[in-house]
């Protein structure tokens, strides 16, 4: 690194929001002023690339610097096991660490808080105490048994439910404020001679939208949030149709929540420079995904990997960046390391010889503060991405590779078939009288391999789909591999990497008819712990 190391890491996950909604990325309606004003001393990043569509793997990759396929936090295993977290890194080392947030997946049940030494997840269904204990227990019981794993997702579906129904309505009150205060106040608490590592997640641009007044009357006058499509699943399914001027008002809505966000994200910004902590802290502000509103005939960040999803905000505050604009490939995996050199804690040094065993050690050749970024030639252990590239400069990709696959960087994405949305969409069919088509792309798992100028999409029940960024950035006319040579090496390049990651999608596994009713599999205990929870009767 450059520079001194810097004592403080604040890093904020601004949750489902869309680069091209951002002031910093030309957007023409003044949605985030304070951001626009951050990225006057920031590096803003062009072409980051998210390695999931969706919160939980997203973060979970934040936390280890792991692919969703390495860390295998997903839907068919919501929790982060056997993983050693950016946060107990830190912890180690000496750091205060604290993450808060209103988003039901960053919570203990499933593992990505370990390590934080605060955390608040501000989820209004169950009570913290309730998330750490007895629902965490029964959902790894659940899940670690191969007869329950259904039980696990009924779990997951209710969680949603629920969460959907309190989150909904004018009563469902922001948290970013308290998020906010409660960063604050654990910052000026913090008495640690190392300094801290803070993590937020602000919630508002999730569905359902429900924005403060004073932004709804700014960016969607006369916009009434009960009287428009709230619900992805009911477009998704076909069950509902969304007119154009009923888009207008949705994103409307969606820009007023944004631009809510943004106020107080200033206002967190505005503290740390009034107590002489800013220049001392680096800062990081990305989106986990985005969303679409339309665009592909598709409502929500679930069942693609357009890049209205994948390619998220990235903006770095540090004194080794430059205060401008890259178009370079990022991975949002890389921020795992980026805040490892921006404190220069190595794992290594930080933790025992028997913690370190499940934790990736700190890479130069993904720290965006490195010279050495993205040199993976240099990399000390080669993940799968590393060496989906490091096989195309070897020479042991293909025998039809060519230079394309030299010349190009690549950032690799994946998405396990979804169990909440799916079972949502299928009930707002069912409701509608829609029976859905076995080839639905909600069935689909997807991988893909993106570069600054391609992006090849391989699924397993729909076509695969390749396109030519650099020529149709909004992917609307896909582009066969066998008539584009840019194209074909990005499909080569998701090949190297499904070889890396373990190879290619074996058939979905039938559940046998004699489990089809996991929950008569559950022992007494985890019966116990479901009725607590209201679960059972």
């Amino acid at each position: 690194m450059d520079d001194a190391q810097q004592s403080n890491v604040l890093f904020v996950v601004l949750d489902t929001v869309r680069k091209d909604r951002l002031g910093p990325y030309g957007y023409e309606r003044e949605t985030t002023p304070e951001l626009s004003a951050f990225a006057e001393e920031a590096t803003v990043f062009e072409s980051a690339v998210a390695p999931a569509p969706w919160t939980l793997p997203v973060h979970a990759s934040l936390f280890t610097g792991r692919y969703p396929s390495q860390h295998g936090a997903d839907q068919g295993s919501p929790y982060l096991e056997d993983e050693t977290t950016l946060a107990e890194v830190l912890s180690a080392a000496g750091y205060d660490t604290a993450c808060y947030s209103s988003n039901a997946w960053i919570t203990p049940y499933t593992g990505l808080t370990d390590g934080f030494d605060a955390q608040d997840s501000f989820f209004e269904v169950l009570p913290g105490d309730v998330l750490s204990g007895p629902l965490a227990s029964a959902w790894q019981t659940v899940n670690d048994n191969d007869y329950l794993r259904d039980l696990a997702s009924k779990l997951v579906r209710l969680g949603a439910m629920a969460h959907e129904k309190l989150a909904s309505g004018e009563g469902a009150d922001t948290k970013t404020p308290s998020v906010i205060d409660r960063t604050k106040s654990f910052v000026d608490d913090s008495e640690s001679d190392e300094g801290w590592f803070a993590f937020v997640n602000l919630m508002d641009a999730h569905l359902p939208y429900y924005p403060p007044e004073e932004y709804r009357e700014q960016f969607a006058p006369g916009v009434d949030p009960g009287s428009v499509c709230q619900n992805s699943k009911e477009y998704n399914s076909g069950a509902r149709d969304i007119d154009d001027e009923e888009w207008e008002a949705i994103r409307g809505l969606y820009d007023a929540e944004i631009a809510h966000m943004d106020a107080e994200l200033g206002r967190l910004f505005d503290w740390l420079r009034e107590t002489g902590q800013w220049e001392e802290t680096t800062v990081v502000v990305c989106a986990d995904h985005g969303e679409l509103h339309g665009e592909h005939d598709l409502y929500g960040h679930e069942f693609a990997l357009y890049d209205q999803l994948i390619n998220v905000p990235l903006l770095v505050k540090h004194p080794a960046l430059e205060a401008d604009r890259r178009d370079d490939l990022v991975e949002l995996l890389d921020c795992y390391h980026t805040v490892l050199e921006a404190l220069d804690v190595d794992p290594a040094d930080a933790l025992a010889p028997a913690d370190d065993g499940s934790v990736a050690g700190r890479d130069p050749t993904r720290s965006l503060l490195s010279s050495e970024y993205r040199a993976f030639e240099a990399a000390p252990e080669p993940d799968p991405g590393q060496r989906a590239l490091l096989d195309a400069a070897d020479g042991e990709a293909s025998d039809d590779a060519s230079s394309s696959d030299v010349a190009d960087d690549y950032a690799f994405v994946e998405y396990a078939q979804p169990v909440i949305e799916l079972h949502h969409l299928e009930e707002k069919a069912s409701e509608a009288g829609i029976e859905l088509p076995d080839d639905h792309r909600a069935y689909s798992r997807l991988r893909a391999a993106r570069s600054t100028d391609a992006k090849y999409v391989r699924a397993d029940r729909i076509p695969d789909e390749g396109y030519r960024l650099d020529e149709d950035p909004a992917e609307s006319t896909p582009v066969d591999p066998a008539d584009d040579e840019v194209v074909a090496a990005a499909e080569r390049a998701l090949a190297r990497f499904e070889q890396a990651a373990g190879g290619a999608w074996i058939d979905p596994s039938e559940t046998d008819a004699e489990d089809a009713d996991a929950l008569a599999e559950a022992d007494e205990e985890t019966r116990d712990r479901l009725r607590e929870l209201g679960y059972l009767e």
